[in-house]
């Protein structure tokens, strides 16, 4: 059976970021994630975790300037500097939330310049060689061109491929399920040829990014596919609930309570 996570920066806001754990916990999850804990000191996030015995599935890495636009700089040539101070910052919320996967975000950039790949494989590199000490995985995540246009990594299969030709043992597949059916479609086969790589999963109707309990896809088959294929890694929830959130768990119903 699936392990959702709770994603605390589109879920849950009606209330303040740290009591949506505390909502999070009472709705039955058992794991939550969020883009970015930076706002908050990392002792209080880990607080918050503890008190409600949820596991952290998995949060970004800094992004940069993201009211500007920036979503993160891992294939921009100029930001190396930025990238690795990035990773110096989040390294103090993974100790203090227990995380084992960080997201690495590639940034705005044209896939068609070889300088702005050369960059990405540089930065993934780095940044799964700085947190393997730590026991941390790193995924990267294809990105659809509808929700953010020019995002570098908007390419499942260019994704895969750079996972397997880099054979990095902590380097993984974050495997969004919306971004993956807008881009791609094909959801199933692409779940089963990818699954070796993938370390993360995402899900959200398509295409309005709303509870997964219609629209385009037979979540209850995938759900049971994830099962059929052995994947014992976390689903996170990221969509933007249609009113308050509570209102909208009818799907989860099934699968509140289940323990990391």
């Amino acid at each position: 059976m699936p392990r959702f996570a709770a994603n605390l920066s589109m879920m849950f806001n009606e209330v303040p970021f740290l009591d949506r754990f505390d909502a999070a916990a009472k709705a039955g999850f058992t794991a939550v994630e969020f883009l970015f804990p930076y706002d908050h000191p990392a002792e209080a996030v880990g607080e918050r975790l503890r008190k409600n015995d949820l596991t952290q599935a998995l949060f970004n890495l800094p992004p940069g300037n993201w009211e500007a636009g920036e979503k993160g700089f891992a294939a921009l040539p100029a930001r190396f500097d930025d990238l690795k101070r990035s990773l110096d910052t989040a390294l103090p919320y993974a100790k203090a939330t227990g995380v084992k996967r960080v997201h690495l975000m590639a940034g705005i950039a044209n896939r068609s310049e070889p300088k702005a790949v050369e960059a990405f494989y540089k930065s993934v590199a780095v940044a799964a060689e700085f947190f393997a000490p730590h026991g941390l995985d790193v995924v990267i995540e294809p990105i659809n061109p509808r929700n953010v246009p020019g995002y570098f990594l908007n390419d499942f299969l260019f994704a895969r491929d750079l996972i397997v030709e880099l054979k990095i043992p902590n380097l993984k597949l974050q495997f969004d399920i919306y971004h993956c059916q807008i881009i791609h479609g094909d959801v199933t086969m692409r779940l089963r040829e990818m699954m070796p790589v993938i370390g993360h999963i995402q899900i959200a109707s398509i295409p309005s990014r709303n509870e997964p309990d219609g629209e385009e896809l037979n979540y209850p088959f995938l759900f049971a596919e994830l099962d059929r294929l052995g994947y014992s890694g976390f689903v996170g929830c990221e969509y933007n609930p249609r009113g308050k959130t509570t209102d909208g768990l009818g799907w989860f119903k099934p699968y509140a309570g289940v323990k990391p």
